[in-house]
């Protein structure tokens, strides 16, 4: 494996090395191999990877981004479940094979009250994207110019096989952390998620299929790992569902839901296996938290949860609701085949705590 070292292609510490950064990755694109970011602080904007390179931090390096928007291009995304065009992610690949971001160094989006979360869902450009969706808008119309759209996640493959993610730091995000779009094969292990921003949901596969997450750590500002597929007319266009995630062998610190399932489940969820988890506390919700309603739809089902302790929660340590956020639409989800297994609570309001209606009732809950 060829190393570059983007020290080579004129990075220094402390200055913009965008575009040393790109210079890298497209040096590394033609043979395959690793961008090297070195020991010290370098500060970049927005990243993207191509197929076979690797993105890699030495145990000593910190790549700290850029947040004025300005920085970041437009280019296909989905935000909240809903594909637009908007701000690139700060690390971001399209329709790309084998790519990787790793290394135990720190990735730091710098994003704060001053700058990315000064305004976390502009209301008008909001508003205009549901509009899209209601006129059936194609997704290549939905676009944001420069000073429009929303926050960025931060690592985002979209439309991408055999990625993975290991073992690097990942702090002050803008919106989600660790984003996949559209993916399979992925492999997300060793990673240490500590951003408390709002909406940074720690680990978020979106209509991914074939996904281990394994040895990562989180405290978060929202859900620590939360499974997606789309959201509403949006997700039921694409149809595309989450299924054949394995979670093993992480620690939850501070979040709403160690691992949550939704809200945005419109294209389904199914085969979702999780052991080994440890709920810390006391600063998490819950340690399975299934959220879905009649404006999202689709299936949840085959989900297990086994071998978990919850120190404690502050709510339910499992919470499965089918009527999230007060909806008003004809979509009704279902919800079945929930089995858990060896779940060790230390300290709960509650265990269990299942909100349906009659119209999507939870089937098939299993406790062994």
């Amino acid at each position: 494996m060829t190393d570059h070292r983007i020290t080579a292609y004129g990075a220094r510490p402390d200055d913009d090395c965008t575009d040393a950064i790109e210079r890298a990755v497209r040096a590394c694109e033609l043979t395959g191999g690793r961008v090297v970011i070195p020991d010290g602080v370098f500060v970049t904007g927005p990243i993207r990877l191509r197929s076979n390179v690797e993105l890699h931090l030495s145990a000593g390096a910190t790549l700290r981004f850029r947040t004025d928007p300005s920085a970041y291009p437009i280019v296909r995304t989905r935000w909240q479940g809903i594909e637009c065009f908007s701000h690139s992610p700060l690390i971001y690949a399209y329709d790309e094979v084998n790519v990787a971001v790793t290394g135990t160094g720190t990735l730091d989006g710098a994003a704060g009250v001053d700058n990315w979360w000064a305004d976390t869902k502009p209301v008008d450009d909001w508003n205009l994207l549901l509009r899209m969706v209601c006129d059936d808008v194609p997704v290549e119309d939905r676009v944001f110019a420069p000073g429009h759209g929303f926050r960025p996640s931060f690592v985002q493959p979209y439309s991408c096989r055999r990625v993975r993610i290991e073992d690097v730091r990942i702090v002050n995000a803008p919106m989600w952390v660790v984003h996949p779009v559209f993916c399979s094969d992925v492999l997300i292990r060793g990673i240490t998620v500590d951003s408390l921003g709002p909406n940074n949901d720690g680990c978020n596969p979106d209509s991914c299929s074939d996904v281990v997450i394994s040895g990562c750590s989180f405290d978060t500002g929202d859900d620590c790992i939360a499974i997606k597929s789309g959201r509403d007319a949006d997700g039921r266009r694409s149809g595309r569902p989450s299924e054949n995630i394995v979670i093993e062998s992480c620690r939850f610190g501070t979040g709403h839901g160690a691992l949550t399932i939704g809200s945005e489940t419109s294209g389904g969820v199914r085969n979702i296996h999780a052991r080994d988890l440890h709920i810390t506390g006391p600063a998490v919700d819950h340690a399975l938290r299934i959220k879905t309603n009649s404006d999202r739809g689709g299936l949840i089902e085959h989900i297990t949860l086994h071998d978990t302790v919850v120190e404690s929660v502050t709510t339910s340590a499992v919470l499965i609701d089918t009527h999230h956020a007060e909806p008003t639409g004809t979509h009704h989800p279902a919800v079945r085949n929930i089995t858990l297994s060896n779940l060790q609570v230390q300290v709960a309001p509650r265990t269990l705590e299942i909100r349906d209606t009659p119209e999507s009732p939870v089937h098939g809950v299993n406790f062994r």
